[in-house]
């Protein structure tokens, strides 16, 4: 266990210290390292310790940055949102919006070829806008814990120096981070290990603060913004592996194939479905999925009852074929032999 806290810690500190360089982007580095330490649900915990200490210390060492003009826009919309999304944690599975997270950073890679590597100077974006943006960082943080990287392309396009992008996405988030720890313990979305790992993160964050402000001067404004769409679209392409990786075990995905004289078959397995695509020699196409008895015909039903009263157990498959009307095969077992009926 104290392996895996020193490597968190390690990891911590060097994705807080890319965060910075990058405008953003640790929660989404450490999200799926926590995914592995913790069970999903309380991941947004942990990770929420982390980031609220570190916007805390980054806005002691660039508050003077501060852009207001966003901060007195993006704050008020994000707080009542913030909210709803840590209540639709107890309804929803965080991990699918990793997923189209995910896809959404890995689309802003068209920022890597932009000419001049750098959204135009200018800070006249509508006050409205920024209110949605902060609607939606605000939701999305209460879901996932994290944020800042997702927003990044907005304040690149507004024009902002890399210390003014630090300094108010920290402003803009630390009240969300706080009423989130809040939310979290309140709607009992937590746990003791959560805790102890957030506190690492925690320890982590204060050190890259504290020591980027050396590294920071050194970049230029052009290879900032680089750097930024760079971590983005990274930072999603891993974030895609680990939350497909999270999906395909929770629903015990699995991909079989089959390969004979008779035919060729593709089978996938998800959750309690399971369905088969079939090709035979012939031409002739066919894909199966698996149904219940509720999903029966009636005349269906009455054929499933006779082979019930002879038969252990019964499998149901509906089956498609072009230009075809759909039909039904069942698979009964007893004595471990299985027996197949077709019937439409």
């Amino acid at each position: 266990m104290i392996i895996t806290l020193i490597a968190l810690f390690l990891g911590a500190v060097v994705a807080f210290w890319i965060s910075a360089i990058c405008g953003g982007g640790a929660s989404l580095i450490i999200i799926p390292v926590l995914n592995i330490l913790l069970p999903v649900p309380v991941v947004p915990f942990a990770l929420t310790i982390g980031t609220f200490t570190s916007s805390v210390s980054r806005i002691g060492v660039f508050r003077k940055h501060i852009y207001l003009p966003v901060f007195f826009w993006f704050v008020p919309f994000s707080l009542p949102a913030v909210w709803l999304g840590a209540y639709m944690l107890k309804y929803i599975n965080s991990v699918y919006l990793q997923l189209a997270i995910a896809m959404f950073l890995i689309y802003n890679i068209s920022g890597l070829f932009s000419k001049n590597g750098k959204a135009s100077h200018t800070k006249r974006r509508s006050k409205y806008k920024t209110a949605l943006i902060g609607f939606c960082a605000g939701f999305i943080s209460g879901l996932t814990g994290a944020v800042g990287l997702l927003f990044n392309k907005f304040y690149l396009k507004m024009g902002l120096t890399k210390e003014q992008i630090i300094a108010t996405r920290a402003a803009n988030e630390v009240f969300l981070h706080l009423i989130k720890m809040a939310l979290y313990i309140a709607m009992g979305i937590y746990s003791g290990k959560a805790f102890m790992l957030g506190l690492v993160v925690a320890l982590a964050s204060v050190i890259s603060a504290s020591t980027i402000k050396y590294i920071l001067p050194l970049l230029s404004e052009k290879m900032f913004a680089k750097i930024a769409y760079s971590t983005m679209v990274l930072s999603g392409a891993f974030l895609l592996v680990s939350a497909s990786l999270s999906i395909i075990t929770a629903n015990q995905l699995n991909l079989t194939a089959n390969y004979s004289e008779e035919k060729y078959e593709t089978t996938i397995s998800w959750t309690n479905g399971h369905y088969v695509l079939e090709y035979k020699p012939n031409g002739r196409l066919e894909f199966e999925r698996s149904v219940t008895y509720n999903d029966l015909p009636q005349h269906i039903k009455k054929h499933y009852d006779s082979l019930a009263l002879v038969y252990e157990d019964i499998k149901l498959e509906k089956v498609y074929t072009p230009h075809k009307p759909a039909g039904y095969e069942l698979y009964a077992f007893k004595d471990n032999r299985m027996f197949k009926f077709k019937t439409n």
